[in-house]
């Protein structure tokens, strides 16, 4: 059974100081992005590409992206293989790569959850639940770099 959802976000460009886009370094990077009944998130470009360094930047948002699927699906697998997750955060990295013409695109990601379970009896179960999880997630499925894991798993205690 296939369902199609939808979603909606807004951004809005903030950088028009004045002359708007008359030169390449005459205007600024900065934009928001908000969908109804949410937060808004600031952000920016890359400062290379002269952004704010204080904003989110695209690259930050696909890589956190990237990482929040894989926690999200990975908490739902290990809720099915009766695995208790105490704790998970993830170092995610990831590689682009920008070309003379000034395109650009991910060429790796690197996922790095640490995970924290209840039993030290399910370190090994729960370490091989990331390939399912991977399998599940949406934007891993969805983009066409490869995205790597390099998990730890512990037990609590």
């Amino acid at each position: 059974m296939q369902n199609e959802h939808n979603y909606a976000v807004r951004v809005e460009w903030q950088g028009n100081r004045g002359t708007g886009t008359s030169a390449y370094r005459e205007y600024g990077r900065q934009h928001e992005v908000s969908a109804a009944g949410k937060h808004p998130i600031a952000g920016s470009a890359d400062r290379t590409f002269h952004g704010d360094r204080e904003r989110w930047n695209p690259e930050e948002m696909l890589l956190a992206a990237l990482s929040q699927c894989h926690m999200l699906s990975y908490l739902h697998v290990a809720v099915r293989h009766g695995v208790v997750v105490l704790d998970y955060t993830d170092d995610a990295v990831g590689t682009m790569r920008s070309e003379a013409s000034g395109a650009g695109r991910f060429t790796s990601a690197t996922l790095r959850p640490r995970v924290t379970v209840a039993d030290a009896a399910q370190i090994e179960l729960a370490s091989t639940l990331h390939a399912e999880a991977s399998a599940l997630c949406f934007i891993a499925n969805s983009v066409n770099f490869p995205v790597d894991h390099e998990p730890e798993t512990v037990a609590a205690g």
